[in-house]
């Protein structure tokens, strides 16, 4: 019998130790570990994008108007231009005050008036004698631009500024250079000597028989852009925010931030419906701003008083909830002061918004979708649009996903109570969503066009609420892969009444 040492050791005299023979059988480390699988990338952006400064405008979503100057003293909307200084002498005015109302409602950026049509500066402009040098407010010494940025920044409030084009007092005004260098001189005046400021605010208002002349719109927005590089201009035409084409705070039920700047001018009444919806084919971002006041005028009159909360929640579902910022004016009185009136009616506002919008009753539900990208675990499941970022986390479906591409929330056997749906699409990587429906418990309640930043649908037979299991946003139509970043039900008791 064969002494087996011998005949191993003859097999491995035979067989050495190649490198070929020990990759056939590897030997593991104890201390590797096993790959983890490599993340899925988002998608890629569909053109065009929005700027920083123009995604924090938008979280804004409530900003804030104060119309004063002369006309707050002759119960004018607009001024002739011929008002004497002498007529602005406000006893009690207080910017702290309004910003304390502004702050309290919500509102994290206020407009002002520096000069409105009537050409009488808020400031001490060294270029004009038309303004609050010439009057007896503070014996000629005050400076209601500075006196402003001064309370917004203790209110942490950010700053804008409306300087009106065009201005009734000034001699120059109808002569296209001196009054356009005259235009210019005062914008540097405000942006070199006030700080920052985030919005700055221009419009194509005139009277019909006033002097025919141009202003050199492009030459305003350089110089404004070369001064402060993060600031929003505001125009019908933008270059960063555009007006919604009118004053009742209404955007169209279609309303896209994407628009053609090339077909868009200012003072141009031809394009305030294209204004409305914006284009689904348009190359610029340009998102829309809807301007409305408190009260009927945009200035203080003692005659008038503010809208109910009724017609401001309306104003807020058609503004904010369809793709926009809503831009309020709150005119202060004679005195200064923000009017008590007012003040309430705000504080209504604000408290109606937050009892509505304060408890999203998809919170505590389960979600599923139809796909998803990447899988499981890829990161862009349906669970997103249930957290607290509704800008950079959300459900994507799968690329193969063309056919039927929903997201269904499900409340459980004891359903959910609530009358209206949130939708919000992940704008950062741009607008996409074209046509969308919405079923609860399999029954067609609401369909729309694009969503936005914000899509709020009211949904139950007059506003009474809907009790369900189910509710499924179905995307019809999209440019790409559809991103929603949050939904929200929520329960609003304001449309029973």
């Amino acid at each position: 019998m064969a002494n087996p040492w011998i005949s191993l050791f003859f097999h491995l005299l035979l067989h050495p130790f190649s490198s070929a023979n020990i990759a056939k059988y590897p030997t593991k480390n104890p201390q590797e570990k096993n790959p983890s699988p490599l993340a899925t990338p988002p998608p890629l952006p569909i053109l065009p994008l929005p700027s920083y400064s123009q995604l924090k405008w938008q979280q804004r979503e409530i900003i804030m108007f104060f119309h004063f100057g002369v006309n707050t003293f002759t119960d004018s909307e607009w001024g002739t231009g011929s008002e004497s200084p002498a007529i602005f002498n406000p006893t009690r005015l207080d910017p702290g005050q309004w910003f304390e109302v502004a702050a309290e409602a919500g509102v994290s950026l206020a407009i002002l008036t520096a000069k409105h049509h009537d050409g009488f500066c808020l400031w001490p402009s060294k270029y004009t004698d038309h303004s609050v040098a010439k009057s007896p407010w503070k014996d000629g010494r005050g400076d209601v631009v500075q006196d402003f940025v001064r309370a917004a920044k203790a209110h942490d409030v950010d700053v804008g500024l409306y300087l009106s084009p065009w201005d009734r007092h000034d001699k120059r005004y109808g002569h296209e250079k001196k009054y356009n260098e005259y235009y210019l001189a005062q914008l540097q005046e405000l942006l070199n000597r006030y700080g920052s400021v985030k919005e700055i605010w221009f419009d194509g208002a005139k009277g019909k028989n006033a002097p025919n002349m141009s202003y050199y719109f492009w030459d305003w927005f350089a110089m404004v852009k070369e001064l402060q590089s993060s600031i929003n201009i505001f125009s019908d035409a933008g270059p960063d925010v555009r007006w919604v084409g009118n004053e009742h705070g209404f955007a169209g039920s279609t309303c896209w931030s994407t628009i053609n700047r090339t077909s868009l001018s200012i003072g141009n009444a031809s394009i305030v419906e294209y204004l409305r919806t914006g284009d689904p084919k348009g190359t610029d971002w340009l998102p829309p701003e809807c301007d409305v006041s408190i009260r009927p005028g945009w200035f203080w009159h003692k005659s008038q008083q503010p809208k109910e909360l009724s017609e401001l929640l309306d104003i807020y579902y058609n503004s904010v909830g369809r793709n926009c910022v809503l831009l309020l004016n709150v005119p202060p009185n004679s005195t200064g002061l923000i009017s008590e009136i007012d003040i309430h009616r705000l504080r209504e506002f604000r408290n109606a918004i937050n009892s509505i919008f304060s408890h999203n009753l998809a919170k505590s539900c389960s979600v599923k979708a139809s796909s998803q990208r990447g899988g499981n675990g890829g990161g862009f499941g349906p669970e997103n649009v249930l957290d607290e970022d509704h800008l950079w986390t959300y459900w994507a479906p799968s690329e193969t996903d063309e056919q039927s591409q929903w997201i269904e929330i499900l409340g459980g056997d004891k359903g959910l109570r609530f009358n209206v749906i949130m939708l919000q699409e992940a704008i950062g990587l741009g607008q996409r969503i074209e046509r969308h429906e919405i079923y609860v418990d399999g029954n067609w309640v609401a369909n729309g066009t694009t969503v936005g930043y914000k899509r709020l649908h009211k949904v139950g037979a007059r506003g009474l609420p809907m009790h369900a299991k189910k509710v499924k946003i179905r995307v019809v139509k999209s440019k790409g892969l559809p991103l929603i970043s949050s939904i929200g039900l929520f329960l609003d008791p304001f449309l029973q009444l």
